[in-house]
């Protein structure tokens, strides 16, 4: 269980503030990670093999709205009823409960969409 718990995967980080870059990142599998990243508690948004973190808060908060985040989960295929607002997180689905790399797949949708080069 430590193995798990150390081990880090490649998320795809897309801040809400558009003077901030979009990134990869390494990251722990722990919850307070992933609390920081998004400002808060966590909700997600699942896709296909992938899943967007996001804050469970933000419209309360409130946080800034993120137009880059909301156009990539439409363009990967999911369909979203509300804005989406503060920083996402976009991960892998894994087994037991624990995430994967970012799929390839949404790192290159994500290059061509945002025109940036993307490395880890």
């Amino acid at each position: 269980m430590e193995n798990q718990v150390m081990r880090k995967t490649v998320a795809l980080i897309v801040p809400a503030r558009l003077g901030e870059r979009v990134r990869l990142e390494e990251i722990g599998q722990m919850l307070e990670v992933r609390q920081l990243l998004v400002e808060g508690n966590v909700e997600a948004i699942n896709g296909k093999g992938w899943h967007v973190l996001l804050n469970d808060q933000a419209i309360h908060v409130p946080l800034p709205l993120n137009p880059r985040a909301e156009v990539l989960i439409r363009e990967a295929g999911t369909a979203v009823e509300d804005s989406v607002s503060g920083n996402a997180v976009f991960l892998g689905h894994g087994n037991g409960g624990l995430e994967e790399d970012v799929p390839d797949s949404l790192v290159g949708l994500a290059e061509r969409l945002f025109e940036v080069r993307l490395a880890a």
